[in-house]
């Protein structure tokens, strides 16, 4: 089918309450798991990738082999290049024919962050490419005040500001949720979400979807968050049903029977957070 529009993917979405998984992919069998999964399961879904990872794959190959996939596809799926740090990989995101990216400046002063992603999307929406902007501080798991400080996350008021001076078209918030490992169970502020869910009129974004307990990332969806990066539990599966395959010594070298292996498991697990982004069981 065409290919999708990420802002119009998260639309649908918020419209008939469910949420989108997001999965950070890093190779050509990680794309097509995920793609397979998304077709069993007759729902949406977004392939993504870490622009950090173009040591190991090239940015247009991975848009290459991630966009044949999702043309294939019977169900919709979107293409989106995942935390642009600055202006210059944002930029190389477009040249390289990403139809949706993310420019991240929530490490800067608040105006810096605004300038940029401002520019960001200007450039963007010329091309006719969606942009992801981030506010607040989504930090990382092992470290505890990222998950516990409110000072660090996303401000309501701060947000509409933002939202109207840089024509972001989607934005990840922090409200609780950090990346990578957990030094513990997270606890999301959905009171948070819902008053951002009230006063922004796009999509919101939550980054960190890895390890949150099932209950949290649905109830998360009914409070108003359309996509959901996962990133970590994705590459655990590879790793674990890898090593699992490995672990007796007598598949020693055996690498495609390997990637047949654990093909199963992990379509399966992708689809399990498609079940779980759906509480109410919408189908397309």
């Amino acid at each position: 089918m065409p290919l999708t529009k990420v802002k119009d993917l998260l639309v649908h979405a918020q419209e008939h309450g469910y949420g989108v998984p997001a999965i950070n992919v890093f190779d050509y069998n990680s794309i097509k798991f995920a793609a397979m999964a998304a077709e069993e399961a007759r729902m949406p879904l977004i392939i993504q990738y870490f622009p950090g990872f173009d040591v190991h794959a090239p940015l247009a190959d991975i848009r290459d082999i991630a966009v044949a996939f999702a043309r294939r596809a019977a169900v919709p799926i979107a293409v989106h290049l995942d935390h642009s740090r600055s202006f210059e990989i944002a930029v190389s995101g477009l040249g390289a024919g990403f139809p949706s990216v993310m420019v991240d400046g929530s490490a800067l002063p608040y105006e810096e962050n605004v300038s940029l992603t401002a520019e960001v999307a200007r450039c963007a929406h010329a091309m006719g490419v969606d942009v992801e902007a981030e506010l607040g501080h989504v930090g990382v798991g092992m470290n505890l005040e990222d998950m516990t400080d409110a000072a660090r996350f996303t401000d309501p008021d701060q947000a509409v500001d933002f939202v109207s001076r840089t024509g972001a078209d989607s934005l990840a918030i922090a409200v609780g949720n950090a990346h990578g490992n957990y030094i513990r169970t997270p606890e999301l502020d959905f009171d948070r979400i819902r008053k951002l869910r009230e006063v922004l009129d796009i999509p919101l974004v939550m980054h960190g979807g890895s390890d949150i307990p099932d209950d949290q990332l649905a109830r998360a969806v009914r409070c108003g968050m359309s996509k959901f990066n996962i990133a970590t539990e994705y590459q655990r599966a590879f790793y674990n049903n890898m090593k699992e395959f490995f672990a007796d010594g007598s598949n020693a070298g055996a690498y495609f029977k390997a990637l047949r292996a654990i093909e199963r498991p992990c379509i399966d697990f992708v689809k399990s957070k498609i079940d779980v982004l759906n509480p109410d069981g919408y189908r397309l």
